[in-house]
């Protein structure tokens, strides 16, 4: 028998498992740069180039339909423009070849019945009824309307004389206590008649008179079944809205009117239309001028700041708006300096 010893040390020895170390991580270096595949290199180009790509698009291109309307609405305009000069180009020949006369107050006998609706829409856009009835609120005594026309003012008078503040802020008698309003044209100062017996029917101290202002009197008032009341031979106030446009000589005019305004505390206030503070402007009003007279019986393109100081009288107040086509004065008669005494 063998020895058993033997076999045991016989038998190799039985190899001992090591125990696995544990992994370590490489820790990446804050600036260390890395290998990228070219493939997604590619990738990240391609991204950011897109990128790029639709920010431009964003921030400057303009969508088709806008670039659309954009040029349509360009061309329309270019082609109203083009068409208001064509017209303009045409009125101003046919305007400078007519032969219109100085007086063009017989105009109004055959527009006077579609007067007031030719106006009503400019005189709105304008705010003229404000500056009528501020115009018209000064007037207070014994009052003359010059170039009535169709009544216009009518709604804005305080018929009545009461005790209050007068204009230059003093106590005494305002509101008007007679009233004669005044045109050349027949066919104007019956439409205001109209008007005014429909609003004030219970004022009779009132007179509608057919005539020049360059030769009217001092007031007098007819009443009925009585002979005519002539009253002081003077006016206190005298009021005009867009009348000189129309008078053949409107300084000539004025001074008269003056010449029946009281001396001391009279007014004589108007309302005008006329020349303009830009030449540009004055240009279109000048070609534009003889149609204008010639259809409404008005010229336009008068100088009102000249015609009043031609007339002579001081100027108290003087106003203007829009680009200074319309004009307001407040005047009264020139007033004698006392020479001193040598």
């Amino acid at each position: 028998m063998s020895d058993p010893t033997a076999v045991l040390q016989a038998k190799p020895p039985r190899p001992q498992k090591s125990s696995p170390k544990p992994a370590t991580l490489k820790r990446r270096e804050p600036n260390a740069s890395y290998q990228r595949r070219p493939d997604a290199q590619n990738s990240i180009a391609q991204a950011k180039a897109a990128v790029s790509s639709g920010s431009a698009k964003r921030g400057h291109g303009i969508p088709p339909r806008v670039l659309t309307f954009l040029g349509v609405s360009a061309l329309t305009i270019s082609m109203y423009c083009g068409y208001l000069y064509t017209s303009y180009t045409k009125e101003v020949s046919k305007a400078q070849s007519l032969n219109v006369p100085r007086d063009v107050s017989d105009r109004y006998n055959t527009t006077a019945s579609t007067f007031d609706a030719d106006v009503e829409i400019s005189e709105k856009a304008m705010g003229l009824g404000k500056k009528r009835r501020d115009l018209v609120q000064m007037a207070r005594g014994n009052v003359l309307e010059v170039s009535c026309g169709t009544g216009r003012n009518l709604p804005f008078y305080e018929l009545g004389e009461r005790r209050g503040i007068d204009n230059d802020g003093r106590a005494g008698v305002v509101g008007c206590r007679t009233v004669t309003f005044l045109d050349l044209s027949p066919q104007m100062i019956a439409i205001t008649k109209e008007k005014f017996e429909k609003l004030h029917p219970a004022f009779s101290e009132v007179a509608f008179q057919a005539g020049d202002a360059g030769s009217v009197g001092p007031p007098t008032i007819a009443r009925p079944g009585s002979a005519s009341e002539t009253l002081p031979p003077y006016f206190d106030t005298i009021l005009q809205t867009m009348g000189l446009c129309s008078m053949p000589d409107p300084s000539a005019t004025l001074r008269h009117l003056g010449s029946i305004t009281e001396p001391t505390r009279g007014r004589i206030l108007l309302l005008e239309h006329g020349r303009s503070h830009y030449d540009w402007l004055n240009r279109i009003l000048d070609n534009l001028a003889p149609a204008h007279a010639d259809r409404h019986g008005c010229w336009w393109n008068r100088d009102i700041g000249a015609i009043v100081r031609e007339s002579g009288l001081e100027i108290v107040e003087e106003k203007r708006w829009h680009m200074g086509t319309t004009w307001r004065y407040v005047l009264r008669p020139k007033q004698d300096v006392e020479k001193p005494k040598s």
